[in-house]
């Protein structure tokens, strides 16, 4: 280990190792938040110039989304080398600075696992469609053709059409449950969970202080390739896919969310316990039973540490009643897990255009949000009230969008450049041509322009993870939902003893709001002006503690 890197892993050392529990951690999408050199494409320097700005938002952590080598074909997700940077994004030795710059600004590191499939241009599988007879043979799911030709089941792929590619040299079908580019590992094979293993444990020894692991609940498949049977139009849920998308016309239960899963991510588990303080947060993706797996894979202490669904990631109204039904269905399945919640991300419609909230509602859905039970994810930009691009047909790069355009029109809406500068060429995140454009509408939001600006949304969630963060409740405690309606929602965290109360207005009109039993106190230091009477102003928040 060189020196660069024996120092990140000294200073990534936790003096709590359950650091991660009700952490928030900040989504960087390295492609779109600063570019260093120029070629219009983030890399890591450029997010080592401005970890300074993320340390000031208050956040625990960092989740950087995929910089391996790639051919980029899904920007990063498919892989064809886990254990380097691919060059537009940097090196080794930049990510070992980017490691020790974040610890040394107290930021946790957590890095991008894409462990179900690789590129097909990895070496692995180059050397698997050689034969059927090769060492790698079975790295990854092949399967022979029905006697009439066509794919072995009826699986689809998330990105449209049959999960199945024929490949003319093996003379077989393999798996992609994404592009076809992107053949599924078979993790059934023990050697090729070993090899991921070793990744894991690569990137741990370089300093990370822990993983997202996309797709977490693709990892195995079916054996016998069962077909997975229908849904019935009434239970099609487009939380996962677009509607336009006939993915969700299946009911999944045999290309994912396979019960072999839970070995292996207990043999994950046990290398991450090598690494005091190492953590893990796992992407759930299913439509049907998000809330089940979520709950699952982080309980027992054995498994991941803990997991988000697409429960407050789809396109359903954030509603009191709606957070109720999907915290209360989580409590009860998990006792002992942990959940990560979140509103944003790379692969999702920003909240501020998909639920159409004002900047008013913005702010109380955040204080919400960051009142939860649990960890919690903020996207990138979230931060300055941005809201969903307007990215033309002949500029979207998304594979996705494109195939499904206009009905969806991908995620490129999401992941435009990041505004810091109102003013500036390409608002001050690269020098040249950017591989998405900057959305002009984002420019009065950029980042310097919110800067110094009390009355700022920048500003606001300064302050509202300051407060977060001065309350060990908040991160720590339990919750019980004391009334939920569709406007409204209110509740109580405990922990050792103390107690928060907190009620939300999510809606334009005032409420009622009553105060549990005890003596309450309004805490002046949230970010809110509400006073409390018998009603809560529209899109206000009121938190009280309790006197003793």
């Amino acid at each position: 280990m060189n020196e660069m890197v024996q120092m990140s892993v000294k200073a990534g050392k936790s003096t709590d190792p359950d650091w991660w529990r009700g952490a928030v951690i900040y989504q960087i999408y390295p492609r779109s938040y600063q570019d260093s050199n120029g070629d219009g494409i983030g890399d890591l320097p450029g997010i080592i110039q401005r970890l300074p700005y993320v340390a000031s938002l208050g956040v625990d952590a960092i989740w950087i989304s995929p910089f391996f080598t790639s051919p980029m074909l899904d920007f990063g997700y498919d892989v064809s080398d886990y254990c380097d940077v691919d060059q537009m994004f940097g090196t080794l030795s930049d990510f070992d600075q980017l490691i020790a710059r974040a610890h040394e600004l107290g930021l946790k590191v957590l890095i991008d696992l894409v462990l179900s499939h690789t590129s097909d241009r990895h070496d692995w599988f180059a050397e698997s469609r050689r034969s059927r007879e090769n060492a790698r043979a079975d790295w990854y799911v092949w399967a022979d053709p029905k006697p009439d030709g066509t794919p072995p089941n009826n699986w689809l792929s998330i990105f449209g059409g049959p999960a199945w590619e024929w490949d003319g040299e093996r003379m077989q079908y393999y798996l992609h449950n994404f592009l076809k580019e992107q053949p599924d590992l078979n993790l059934h094979n023990p050697a090729v969970q070993d090899a991921l293993l070793g990744v894991v444990r690569f990137w741990l020894e370089r300093g990370v202080d822990g993983f997202r692991l996309d797709t977490i609940n693709f990892y195995f498949h079916d054996p016998e390739l069962r077909d997975n049977p229908a849904l019935s139009p009434e239970d099609r849920n487009a939380s996962i896919a677009p509607a336009v998308n006939p993915y969700n016309w299946q009911d999944h239960l045999y290309d994912k969310n396979r019960p072999e899963n839970l070995e292996f991510l207990k043999r994950f588990r046990a290398v991450l316990e090598e690494f005091p303080g190492a953590t893990a947060v796992g992407e759930v993706g299913d439509s049907q039973r998000g809330a089940e797996i979520q709950a699952e894979y982080s309980s027992g202490g054995d498994k991941v540490q803990m997991c988000y669904s697409f429960d407050f990631l789809s396109g359903d109204s954030l509603t009191g009643t709606r957070v109720q039904e999907v915290v209360d269905r989580f409590e009860t399945l998990s006792q002992d897990g942990w959940a990560c919640w979140s509103f944003s991300n790379h692969d999702v419609v920003r909240h501020a255009t998909r639920w159409g909230l004002s900047e008013a509602a913005l702010r109380v859905h955040a204080a919400l949000l960051l009142t939860l039970r649990g960890s919690v994810c903020l996207y990138q930009g979230e931060e300055l009230g941005l809201t969903e691009a307007e990215v033309g047909f002949e500029d979207l790069q998304d594979p996705y969008g494109i195939r499904f355009w206009p009905e969806f029109k991908g995620r490129d809406g999401c992941r435009t450049p990041m505004v810091w500068q109102q003013d500036n060429r390409n608002a001050g995140f690269s020098e040249g041509s950017t591989w998405l454009p900057v959305a002009p509408e984002h420019l009065a939001r950029a980042a310097a322009a919110q800067e110094g600006d009390a009355a700022s949304t920048l500003a606001w969630y300064r302050n509202m993870l300051a407060f977060r963060a001065r309350h060990l409740v908040l991160a720590k405690g339990d919750v019980e939902i004391t009334e939920a309606r569709d406007g409204f929602l209110s509740l109580i965290r405990r922990h050792e003893g103390q107690r928060i109360f907190a009620a939300f207005n999510l809606g334009a009109d005032p409420q009622p709001m009553t105060l549990p039993q005890g003596r309450w106190v309004q805490d002046q230091s949230a970010p809110f002006s509400a006073t409390h009477t018998t009603e809560l102003a529209a899109h206000q928040a009121w938190f009280g503690v309790e006197e003793g």
